[in-house]
């Protein structure tokens, strides 16, 4: 893929380190591309990870893992995004962890993950630990992605309920990560329709964006004190550009207890969206038709004047006369007739001629 400073969404982000005077470990990096080819498709991938360790270890976490994924997307197949994402993060945690391992100041040192990258008009998402990504489309906000959280696994299980895992001391211990020893098995679940299943929230990638929808990446430094609703109504009140800052003055009025980071990508309102072949051959034949119901009209309107113009017009015919014998001793006369009519045309004035009804036509800063 090419690298472009032209981007096909819009783009707003802010980073705040919160009001308790941490170092901010939050990173994130997002980057436009044009694919290869006669018909390049325009795609931005975003990218925001968090920090873990302390010692500003979480920092260098961070820094590798988005400047790791970024590269590594860049140099991969658009044409496979999920596998291009794995292969990326997979390549991100595997550098982390030889980092902290290779210095003793950085041992344990790791970064939550949360990729979103948007090909065209469709949306492919992949995280790791309790960074979201969100969704905000005609008024209603929808969390794509699930917290890897040792409080997530123990609500899912019936463990604990909401109001149980509100103030947890392990509310914050995270299940997956960059650096880990292991594999990290990144999440490609996307959470969109109430009551589906795992496999049916990985069908979902690939989620066809609509005009106005708004991509949100998000540190927990946010949802930790800002809820779902009250971001939703920040988004939809105010302009793209302000809501990042926005929202991070929410979170610090708050508390502002830790980094907070926001990316924003938004679908133009303008924007028409790109019609499938399908659909582009349909309105073509709808247009093919809808002109030669058009022209076909014209034809029998054309033909009726033309015949009518040829017609015979109805003169009067001359009467013939012929002289009658006389018979003796009467008065001669004259008898008037008129001669046999050849046959013509009849026309009746007041019946309509034949209706036609035409076919329905139907950057990257800041």
């Amino acid at each position: 893929m090419i690298k472009t400073d032209q981007a096909h969404l819009a783009l707003a982000a802010a980073t705040h380190p919160g009001i308790t005077g941490k170092q901010n470990e939050d990173r994130y990096r997002v980057t436009a591309f044009l694919s290869s080819g006669a018909d390049p498709v325009p795609s931005i991938l975003a990218v925001l990870c968090d920090g873990v360790g302390g010692h500003r270890a979480g920092e260098v976490a961070a820094e590798m893992g988005v400047a790791i994924i970024t590269d590594q997307v860049a140099a991969g197949d658009e044409s496979q995004p999920l596998e291009t994402l794995e292969k990326a993060i997979t390549l991100a945690s595997a550098a982390v962890y030889e980092a902290s391992q290779a210095d003793r100041g950085r041992a344990g040192m790791g970064a939550t993950c949360a990729c979103a990258w948007v090909i065209g008009d469709r949306l492919y998402t992949a995280n790791l630990g309790d960074s979201r990504i969100y969704l905000l489309r005609e008024g209603h906000i929808v969390q794509l992605t699930t917290d890897h959280t040792w409080i997530q696994e123990a609500l899912d299980a019936g463990i604990i309920n909401d109001e149980e895992g509100g103030g947890h001391p392990n509310a914050h211990v995270i299940r997956r990560y960059l650096g880990s020893q292991g594999p990290p098995e990144p999440d490609f679940r996307l959470w969109f329709f109430e009551g589906e299943d795992d496999e049916a929230a990985r069908q979902n990638q690939g989620l066809p964006l609509q005009p106005g929808d708004i991509v949100l990446l998000t540190s927990d430094g946010l949802t930790d004190l800002v809820s779902d609703e009250d971001i939703r109504t920040v988004l939809e009140k105010n302009d793209l550009a302000a809501a990042p800052g926005l929202l991070i003055e929410m979170a610090n009025t708050r508390g502002g207890h830790d980094n907070t980071t926001i990316v924003l990508l938004q679908v133009p309102s303008s924007a028409k969206g790109r019609l499938s072949k399908k659909k582009r051959w349909l309105i073509g034949c709808l247009v093919v038709l809808a002109l030669a119901s058009i022209m076909l009209t014209a034809a029998l309107l054309g033909v009726r004047w033309w015949a009518g113009r040829s017609r015979p017009t109805d003169t009067p015919i001359p009467a013939e006369t012929r002289p009658i014998e006389a018979t003796p001793g009467a008065p001669t006369t004259t008898l008037t007739t008129a001669p046999a009519l050849s046959p013509t045309l009849s026309e009746d004035a007041g019946e309509p001629g034949p209706t036609i009804t035409p076919w329905p036509t139907d950057t990257l800063s800041p």
